[in-house]
């Protein structure tokens, strides 16, 4: 059997898939999309990045292993239809992501997004109190505006949109904090040790409606394109935080921007946009009350440890003629 790598990869990884295929499957690592194109016609097994071309050449085509998780930039019509299984690299960044999740959290609840920038403007101003001041009143039954302008995070609800691998992972450090969690999924179910509510779509309209924190967790499908417009935000509390570590487009950029800037709802983070990079004279990066960060929150040093796994893994099971890892539907693009 043969394996064909294609782009090539770097010495390191190529011994340690090259010790997982053994005897029983030869690797191709193509230096060029020509050694890939001569390759093709005897492959088995293809990873890397598949094009229409290398697959037109692949009578023998049986397993594809994709190098990411989100498949909108990799799918093509005759992929889909093809008969080979394709499996991509989710659940690597579930617990990275949800980290990042609760950052945002935890940013918006005490405020450090807002002291961040006052840090750098010197300017000691608690956030609800005044400028300068260091004593503010508070005792029993007495709240001032100083406590009302944080939040106490075991009184929040987190709502999450798509409770796949990282939706969950957010549900569970929510929950850690004391957060009530509530959930929209096409495919609803419990989530082990969790006390959390876990919804059809149907369901999304009166989660936006009652959660404090709204994230969006979904891959981006036919169906979650665009998913939040103008009227969807507008369902949302007028305290409440938009966050999107899914894919870009699933969030409409001008109405969210719009949304901000009306104080429709209270603030948003994103790590992705429906545009990338976002152009500098964007009107979000003037918003106070947004926290951007550029397509990141996958990022962590275990990553490429876990990357190498699930390939050499599925290599030993591809040779066994054992049911692969993280197989994905091809017409649902997840």
């Amino acid at each position: 059997m043969r394996l064909v790598v294609c782009p090539a990869i770097d010495p390191q990884r190529l011994a340690a898939l090259t010790e997982a295929a053994g005897p029983a499957l030869t690797l191709l690592n193509a230096e060029s999309t020509a050694d890939a194109l001569a390759a093709m016609p005897t492959a088995d097994a293809f990873f890397g990045k598949l094009t229409p071309e290398l697959l037109a050449e692949a009578p023998k085509l049986r397993w594809v292993q994709a190098p990411t998780a989100s498949l909108e930039h990799y799918l093509f019509p005759a992929l889909i239809e093809h008969p080979c299984t394709l499996t991509n690299m989710r659940g690597l960044f579930s617990d990275v992501i949800a980290d990042q999740v609760l950052g945002y959290i935890l940013c918006f609840a005490r405020n450090l997004h807002l002291y961040l920038r006052r840090q750098i403007a010197r300017r000691w101003e608690p956030v609800g109190g005044e400028a300068g001041r260091t004593d503010f009143v508070s005792g029993p039954g007495v709240l001032s505006p100083l406590d009302r302008a944080h939040r106490h995070l075991s009184d929040q609800t987190v709502g999450i949109i798509g409770v796949g691998e990282i939706g969950r992972e957010i549900a569970r450090r929510a929950s850690a904090f004391g957060m009530t969690v509530r959930g929209v999924d096409p495919h609803p179910a419990p989530i082990e040790g969790l006390a959390a509510t876990i919804e059809p779509l149907e369901a999304l309209d009166d989660l936006l409606a009652t959660s404090d924190y709204v994230v969006v967790a979904a891959p981006h499908t036919p169906q979650t394109y665009k998913l939040i417009k103008a009227e969807k935000l507008s369902k949302m509390r007028r305290t409440a935080i938009l966050i999107n570590i899914g894919r870009g487009v699933i969030v409409d950029l001008a109405d969210l921007t719009h949304a901000l800037q009306t104080g429709v709802i209270g603030g948003a983070a994103l790590d992705v946009f429906e545009t990338e990079p976002l152009p500098p004279d964007h009107p979000l990066w003037d918003c106070e009350n947004a926290i951007l960060t550029p397509h990141i929150a996958g990022c962590s040093p275990r990553v490429p440890e876990r990357h190498l796994a699930v390939v050499t893994d599925n290599i030993a099971r591809f040779i066994r003629g054992e049911p692969l890892r993280n197989v994905v539907s091809k017409h649902a693009w997840h």
